[in-house]
């Protein structure tokens, strides 16, 4: 054992340190818990939370969302886009795309290391489900699988996701237990709180550095909640 790694754990011995109970820590996140007056204002926060990075928001419902998609495609000038194959939503998206005409359709349906130039260098936007938000930083959790890999959602310049907002948590930690992570975490997730950014060179924001440039959520609207409710 090296001589630092002995200081380090001589020091915890001697602090007679015992560990937080899963209680405690759970009671300590309640309290400091943000708060909102209602689940339509919790919303609002999340949504301006991820405009002010530039995430773009298209307020949808589950009968619409796929129109809104195609017209996202339209307005963005996308000639390609990867859906996801085996998915519900993803064979819905691939059917509204295709029936668009439009946009060509790519899904993950052979290993990566034989398209792998293709998927670096010419898929312009990527489409994924988004497991759950989380309102007070603004941002969406993945659960990337085999019908979802990771790199959908990573890789290709612009990232499309649709988001159930119903399924809005207040913290993290509220989000982890919601989900169960606390119980067993899946392989992957992936947290997303906007585009890519980076001010790592000279201090300057640039966005798209090491991930999607743009960021749009097709956010379907809970029962009860308008549109309207969500503008000032």
């Amino acid at each position: 054992m090296s001589a630092a790694r002995y200081n380090i754990l001589n020091k915890l011995k001697k602090a007679n340190a015992s560990p937080i109970r899963e209680p405690e820590v759970f009671e300590y996140y309640e309290q400091m818990s943000p708060s909102w007056e209602s689940d339509t204002a919790r919303l609002k926060h999340w949504a301006n939370a991820m405009k002010a990075v530039k995430t773009e928001i298209f307020w949808v419902t589950r009968d619409n969302w796929t129109a809104a998609l195609n017209q996202v495609i339209e307005q963005k000038g996308l000639q390609n886009i990867l859906l996801p194959k085996d998915t519900d939503n993803g064979k819905l998206a691939t059917q509204a795309v295709q029936a668009a005409g439009k946009c060509e359709v790519l899904h993950f349906d052979r290993p990566i290391e034989d398209w792998k130039d293709t998927f670096f260098q010419d898929i312009q936007a990527g489409f994924t489900d988004v497991r759950c938000g989380i309102a007070h930083t603004g941002t969406l959790m993945l659960f990337p699988t085999p019908a979802e890999p990771r790199s959908q959602s990573l890789v290709p310049p612009v990232h499309i996701c649709l988001f159930d907002a119903s399924k809005m948590y207040d913290t993290f930690h509220a989000a982890m237990h919601g989900e169960k992570m606390v119980d067993g975490m899946p392989t992957n997730v992936v947290l997303v709180s906007g585009p890519s950014k980076t001010a790592d060179i000279q201090l300057t924001l640039a966005y798209g550095a090491h991930g999607p440039k743009d960021m749009v959520v097709l956010a379907i609207l809970p029962d009860g909640v308008s549109e309207s409710d969500l503008t000032d």
